[in-house]
């Protein structure tokens, strides 16, 4: 694509590496059969290629951002498949970052609109004020129907029925073990840890179990992407910027062999920390961040090794007897080994080019793993767009629990929180995160949402025992 930016122009550094990336689009079109918003809405503007042209339009022409550009680019879920199918390498990523940090200067909102969005930005990176927050959704759900704005519904809607306590193991601490194999940092994130405390529980009894000391930094918080992905660059920046003083005094204390995130939203996002500070004094610091951060399935490969075979966990049992995590099928189980429908999350397949290794833990670990239809398309979560599109989201969520229960699948898997609760406001099987499954299969607790799915399925192992 040709591309007429001035030298002054090109003189921001963001602008001249928009510049590039506009650059290496040839219009094929390939990104159009991957685009989840493509396929429900149809309107070539809602692709990859459309907004690859409103955005030159807008950037080229240093202009302010106008309503129908601003409409297109708030409709794209950043689920990067059309970075995985392009074959031109266009880092689309990077090029709709620019263009939402472009509308947050030089647009003006509706009123609803900016009010929305400053709540969200407020609330949901704070795990305290999110879960006041969740409190009051809980409070207000059943009178959902007087709401005017269809968002504010979808924000109501999204309260869970429980809260989870607050779990400690979330405080700075460090979970040493007799003979260290590593050092890693776990990242226990914002949201997840109001939604759901389960996961990093499981994260740290596992990684522990196999042979990783696991420290909790002080001065860790929100990763950036939710305020990231507004175009609110000067909040993401400060957010990632804690992080990274906080992962690099462990460097230079002990050292980390890696920064651990089990929410892959959150990963694709650190592992972008040296793009995003490319021209900031914390420039090194980010860079060695962002090399050491693995996704926890990533991790877990390493301990775990390729020729290791884990325990068959149980079935749970169709005639109320319920199974038990003794890490083997109990003789009153349904036949052959658990049916999990693996859900592969945008960020992680698509963010991190990570296909191949949950999908191979799970089974090495005794798992018969099942792939849905269009296991590259978005389930709607996307962050906060479920809240600001709820719309488009639902239509992807519907697709979406529809492929993966065709499986008939006793459980579905996944990566991510946001993924977990968009698909499993709908689903009719327990939703669990893939460490959660792991960490039973290697003698932790039944999974807190199977147990309670499962009628017969003892409640004493329903509630993880804490590490400290």
């Amino acid at each position: 694509m040709q591309t007429t930016f001035t030298p002054e122009q090109l003189a921001d550094p963001s602008t001249a590496r928009s510049n590039e990336i506009l650059r290496t689009c040839v219009h094929c079109g390939f990104c159009t059969a991957t685009c989840p918003t493509y396929q429900v809405l149809g309107d070539e503007l809602d692709s990859p290629r459309g907004r690859i042209y409103l955005i030159k339009d807008m950037l080229e022409n240093d202009r302010p951002a106008d309503a129908k550009t601003v409409k297109h680019i708030d409709r794209c879920l950043s689920c990067l498949a059309c970075m995985t199918t392009c074959p031109s390498g266009v880092h689309y990523m990077h090029l709709v970052d620019h263009a939402r940090e472009h509308i947050e200067k030089t647009y003006k909102r509706p009123l609803m609109d900016r009010l929305l969005r400053w709540t969200l930005s407020r609330i949901l990176p704070y795990p305290t004020r999110f879960r006041v927050a969740l409190l009051g959704a809980k409070i207000g759900k059943p009178f959902a129907f007087l709401m005017p704005d269809a968002r504010l519904k979808a924000m109501l809607a999204m309260a869970p029925k429980t809260i989870p306590p607050v779990s400690r193991n979330d405080d700075p601490q460090v979970f040493a073990v007799p003979e260290r194999k590593m050092r890693v940092a776990l990242m226990t994130g914002c949201a997840q840890k109001a939604l759901n405390t389960d996961i990093n529980d499981a994260t740290i009894r596992l990684l522990t179990r196999l042979g990783a000391e696991v420290v909790i930094p002080e001065g860790m918080g929100c990763c950036g992407a939710l305020t990231h992905h507004m175009g609110k660059t000067d909040e993401s920046h400060a957010f990632a910027a804690r992080n990274i003083e906080a992962w690099s005094r462990e460097m230079a204390g002990e050292g980390l062999d890696a920064v651990v995130i089990n929410t892959s939203g959150c990963g694709t996002t650190v592992k972008d920390y040296g793009h995003m500070f490319r021209n900031d004094p914390l420039a090194d610091k980010a860079a060695a961040v962002s090399a050491i951060a693995r996704d926890v399935s990533e991790v877990l490969l390493e301990l775990m090794g390729t020729d290791r075979d884990y325990a068959t966990p149980p079935r749970p049992a169709r005639d109320g007897v319920g199974g038990v995590p003794t890490g083997r099928v109990p003789e009153n189980a349904g036949a052959g080994p658990m049916q999990v429908a693996y859900h592969a999350a945008c960020s992680l397949q698509h963010g991190q080019q990570i296909k191949g290794a949950p999908k191979d833990l799970l089974k090495r670990a005794g798992f018969t793993v099942l792939e849905p239809r269009d296991a590259h398309l978005c389930c709607g979560s996307a962050g906060t767009y479920n809240l600001m599109q709820p719309k488009i989201s639902g239509e992807l969520k519907r697709r979406k629990v529809a492929t993966l229960e065709e499986r008939a699948p006793d459980v579905i898997a996944a990566g991510n929180i946001g993924c977990m609760m968009q698909i499993g406001g709908a689903a009719s099987v327990p939703v669990v995160h893939t460490v959660e499954l792991l960490d039973w299969a290697t003698g932790g607790p039944v999974p807190p949402a199977i147990a309670a799915h499962e009628p017969g399925a003892p409640r004493a192992a329903a509630a993880p025992p804490r590490l400290r």
